[in-house]
């Protein structure tokens, strides 16, 4: 799980400033994983500056608003400044009733993807393809990359504690990995250092060792063992049922600044676990095997985006395979169990099952703090506090911490984009 220092991020950092006119503090703390970061900065450039039916002023201000969902001032902040650079309107800046129609018809999409992606349905997508300046398909499906990365970059930023950088307001500056925070306990937060108090050195170790020794066996027991479909489903929805019981990090007392709630309509709908949905037959389980990203989702989106499906699916892959084989000061270590546990997980909480994965990895490898930090990152970053980033994976790495995050990251983007896809899927046949 853990990172390396090498050259190449570097020369990342300078491409950044070169694209940006900044090095941002979100690369800095991407840069632990140089691998993820290249990819990372290549499918942002290609969304918002490259070739892409969406105007330039739009994009930014779509990413304004997706961020707005999760009151990430952050993304707001940085994305402000790049649409002015592009010529956007300022009276646009005063809020949802200053922009133009076919934008402020966006808004309920953005909202539902934001926190019930489930929602979705043909009838959304026909609504905003129809009528007077309406969106074509080729538009929506840019819109549609564009909101899901951004509602995926604010848990990113929320779960790393992401601060503005100097020239911004509130800004700090950043402790970088290159200075030793890789492996020194400096936290990759834009914050204070902090040491992993509470636990001795003897019960550090013996975290990892526990973990390593479930992988192990799961491993074992995965050879040896032959499970039915109805026993796998049983496992799944027992893993949903235990994510719902699950409390998320406690609703703080956070008022959002006027310039955020300017750009927000419907605050209070936020997140609801899709075990408690309602009835199943009202909205069932999204079975992976009857629309996947690998088999579906990648080809739409390439063919009415073009190239965007090719961006995606390598950081996509990135993520999920991103692996140095050592586990805190351990090294020779397949993780791949584990990141697959973490993926699967949030992929769970958005209502999303994979046929051919025994989810009994889940309660076996996942313990109740490290459920707990992935489903308020996931499903209300906002809320996220820096106990919660501490009390996580207590005796791993901070560039293990930034990894995990990258998986939050990417997992639930790939669960928007299912649920939006489909449903211009199924608006198209």
């Amino acid at each position: 799980m853990d990172s390396c220092w090498c050259c190449p991020v570097q020369e990342l950092y300078v491409d950044a400033f070169l694209h940006n006119n900044r090095l941002e503090h979100m690369v800095q703390v991407m840069s632990f994983h140089p691998d993820y970061l290249a990819c990372f900065l290549k499918t942002q450039q290609y969304m918002l500056r490259c070739y892409g039916p969406l105007p330039y002023d739009y994009r930014h201000f779509i990413a304004i608003m997706a961020a707005a969902r999760h009151q990430c001032s952050y993304l707001i902040g940085i994305q402000t400044n790049e649409f002015l650079l592009q010529g956007g309107d300022e009276r646009w800046l005063k809020g949802l009733s200053h922009i133009p129609k076919k934008l402020q018809d966006l808004y309920e999409l953005n909202k539902i993807m934001a926190h019930r992606p489930w929602l979705i349905s043909r009838a959304h997508i026909e609504r905003l393809t129809q009528g007077n300046d309406n969106w074509s398909i080729a538009e929506l499906t840019h819109a549609v990359v564009l909101l899901a990365h951004f509602h995926s970059l604010a848990s990113f930023v929320y779960g790393c504690g992401i601060n503005a950088e100097l020239d911004q307001s509130d800004g700090h500056s950043f402790e970088s990995p290159g200075n030793g925070g890789g492996n020194s306990g400096k936290s990759p937060l834009s914050r204070s250092p902090h040491s992993l108090t509470g636990s001795s050195a003897h019960e550090m170790e013996g975290g990892i060792e526990v973990l390593m020794e479930k992988m192990r066996r799961l491993t074992e027991e995965a050879a040896a063992e032959e499970v039915t479909q109805e026993e796998l489903l049983k496992r799944f929805e027992r893993v949903e049922t235990l994510s719902a019981e699950l409390p998320a990090a406690s609703k703080q007392a956070f008022s959002p600044k006027e310039d955020i709630l300017c750009y927000v309509d419907d605050a209070e709908f936020t997140y609801q676990d899709f075990a408690k949905r309602g009835q199943p037959t009202e909205l069932p389980t999204f079975r992976a095997q009857d629309y996947s990203w690998e088999d579906h989702g990648f080809s739409l989106a390439n063919r009415l985006y073009p190239d965007i499906g090719t961006y995606l699916d390598d950081k996509f892959n990135t993520a999920y395979n991103l692996t140095y084989f050592t586990m805190g000061d351990n090294t020779d270590v397949d993780t791949s169990s584990f990141r697959r546990s973490i993926w699967n997980y949030i992929h769970c909480m958005f209502g999303i099952r994979h046929d051919d994965y025994d989810y009994c990895e889940v309660n076996q490898l996942l313990e109740r703090n490290l459920k707990a930090y992935v489903k308020t990152v996931t499903c209300f970053p906002e809320r996220v506090t820096r106990r919660d980033y501490d009390s996580f994976m207590r005796e791993f790495k901070h560039s293990e911490k930034v990894h995990v995050n990258l998986m939050v990251l990417e997992a639930r983007m790939q669960a928007e984009l299912l649920y939006a896809l489909r449903a211009i899927n199924r608006y198209m046949t």
